[in-house]
């Protein structure tokens, strides 16, 4: 006893600290074990809500049912404690069903599953599913993320009477974990019990990670003989860049479309919506865009695209596309400004991108946004940089409409008090016309703040 009371007067401040520390450690774990239950199995942490971005639309909208499509949403306890993160989808038979997918060389196992899905010759009369968990990404699992991925399709299959080739899966969350495949298999009856044709606000929530509001949109249009309806949801706020899809989108009709120029109409669509944004410029492992077709519509068959109805939908399905897109960038990570790049006058489309990309990812552009600091020479720097064919003297730089530099030089009418005043904007624009051609691109990104350093150095945590 004298020798332990000892050791204690000889402990240095730091060392009573640490076993303070230690204590208090294991006092917080006790009382997280009473309020959860002896025997429970829960995630180690309730992960506290981001504050809704300041970009954020006014609210969910109301979203037209799709016949043929019920949605459902449960919370299988994959990263957090009681935070709602499995979706399922149940589509009738017959639906048709196209992709878009990340082009990352260290895909997930989920992405390649629905590619090889997509890419064979599934029995399109069965009915389809898709079942998405958030939390975790199954990516860089190994043999185990297909095995994962064949265990919740597997499940799918079984609860609904499906083939498993019929049955699609996504995963968004931390990278480099082992999908507990188990706790999502574990409530996919009661998913199955609790399907919705009104369900897609709840499944939207579902889905997302650091997301701080769900992510919805539609668009309807008279076809040949009656209504088609469109219906999306979406997920992200980070990882966005391009590449198709750095993100999970999921859109519906009840349209009659073949398969084929189901992917077709989607594919035309992709490079002017999902792949014109960025948040950071990095490219997601794990995310995709699938679109699903139900044939329930009244409206006559969609089978010529250079159809009136056709196009219609064509316009309907760009709207929800862009509409979704944009929600992505108002909600990415920190974001305060929304910012619209339109490059005009490139030799050609290429690089029309390559400039605004360049633009809208650059560090140095975005963190001058969220400093209010109308710096067109980062701009210009951006121009540079991007590898497009450029010439000084042609160029021609504008915020909102006002004209910072042409002729190679500041621009004669450019006022300073003017150019900082448009820059406390919520939503800006930037237009850059390199005086060469006729190539153009517009992209949309956000501003670089601390709370991005914020929210990503403790993602895991």
């Amino acid at each position: 006893m004298a020798k332990s009371a000892d050791k204690k007067a000889r402990l240095s401040d730091a060392e009573k600290l640490k076993v303070l520390k230690k204590k208090l450690k294991k006092l917080k774990a006790s009382v997280r074990d009473a309020a959860s239950g002896a025997e429970a199995v829960v995630p180690a942490s309730v992960k506290p809500k981001n504050a809704i971005s300041p970009l954020a639309p006014a609210g969910f909208p109301a979203l037209p049912v799709i016949e043929g499509a019920e949605f459902a949403a449960g919370a299988a306890g994959i990263k957090y404690q009681g935070r709602t993160d499995v979706m399922l989808v149940r589509l009738a038979p017959g639906t048709a069903i196209a992709g878009a997918f990340t082009r990352s060389s260290t895909r997930a196992a989920c992405v390649l599953d629905c590619q090889a899905k997509l890419a064979g010759k599934p029995d399109t009369a069965a009915g389809a599913a898709i079942i998405v968990n958030s939390g975790n990404a199954n990516a860089f699992t190994g043999k185990g993320g297909q095995e994962a991925v064949d265990s919740v399709t597997g499940g799918v299959a079984r609860a609904l009477g499906l083939p498993r080739e019929r049955v699609f899966s996504s995963s968004t969350g931390v990278i480099g974990e082992p999908l507990p495949a188990g706790r999502i298999t574990a409530i996919i009856g009661d998913l199955a019990g609790k399907l919705d044709p009104a369900g897609a606000a709840g499944a939207a929530r579902a889905i997302m990670t650091t997301d701080t509001f769900a992510k919805g949109a539609c668009a309807s249009f008279q076809g040949d003989g009656g209504t088609i309806n469109i219906t999306g949801i979406a997920k992200g706020s980070g990882m966005i860049a391009p590449d198709m899809a750095t993100m999970l989108v999921y859109i519906f009709t009840d349209a009659k479309i073949a398969p084929a120029l189901l992917q077709r109409m989607l594919s035309a669509r992709v490079d002017e919506t999902f792949n014109a944004i960025t948040v950071d410029s990095d490219t997601s492992t794990s995310d995709a865009l699938i679109l699903a077709a139900t044939g329930r519509s009244k409206a006559a068959p969609i089978s010529d695209l250079r159809s009136a109805p056709a196009r219609a939908f064509g316009k309907a399905l760009s709207h929800v596309m862009r509409d979704l897109a944009q929600q992505v960038v108002r909600d990415g990570e920190g974001a305060t400004k929304f910012v619209e790049v339109q490059v005009t006058g490139a030799a050609n489309t290429a690089d029309a991108h390559r400039v605004a990309m360049a633009i809208a990812n650059s560090p140095l552009v975005k963190t001058a946004i969220a400093g209010e600091d109308a710096n067109w020479g980062r701009v210009v720097a951006a121009v540079g940089k991007s590898g497009a064919k450029a010439d000084r003297d042609l160029l021609t730089i504008r915020f909102g409409d006002m004209v910072l530099a042409e002729n190679g030089w500041r621009a004669p009418s450019y006022d300073e008090e003017k150019a900082s005043a448009y820059m406390k904007r919520d939503e800006l624009v930037i237009g850059v016309d390199l005086g060469l051609g006729n190539g153009k691109r517009t992209v949309w990104t956000c501003d670089l703040t601390h709370r991005y350093i914020d929210i990503n150095a403790d993602y895991r945590s």
